[in-house]
């Protein structure tokens, strides 16, 4: 198991980060990691999800929403071919604090494979967290 956590301070309230985040057909536009979203965030539907770090291709899945509690977490879990060789359970948290929001974006990845892909989640995709989250920021205290 591996997990990777990072997290950012936005000084927007949680209604204004949580429409971002619920905006998919927007991602395209600013968000340089979460390339695009398809689908509903409801629990036990499934979402088309294309992420793209840093200097990487694209990678397109399907994971299934597992949580979404307006204004405070949207979490998926996804995994590569089939159950149990690399499973990531992706979350995004909001934590409302005064003057703002603390956003963390994270994941916890498990699988035989885990292993193997480890220094490339904890650089680029790692990176694509950090990203992501910063144009987040910068999209939410922009209005």
């Amino acid at each position: 198991m591996h997990r990777l956590e990072t997290i950012i301070e936005i000084k927007a309230s949680a209604g204004r980060v949580w429409s971002l985040l619920m905006d998919f057909p927007a991602y395209p536009r600013w968000n340089p990691f979460v390339r695009s979203i398809e689908g509903t965030a409801s629990a036990g539907e499934s979402l088309n999800v294309v992420i793209q770090s840093p200097g990487a291709g694209a990678m397109r899945f399907q994971p299934e929403v597992l949580a979404c509690e307006p204004e405070r977490e949207l979490r998926w879990k996804g995994k590569l071919w089939m159950a149990g060789l690399f499973d990531g359970e992706h979350f995004f948290k909001l934590k409302p604090r005064p003057g703002g929001v603390l956003f963390t974006q994270g994941e916890v990845f498990s699988g035989l494979l885990v292993p193997l892909f480890r220094r490339s989640l904890d650089g680029a995709t790692r990176n694509g967290f950090v990203l992501m989250n910063e144009a987040l920021k910068r999209e939410a205290e922009s209005q």
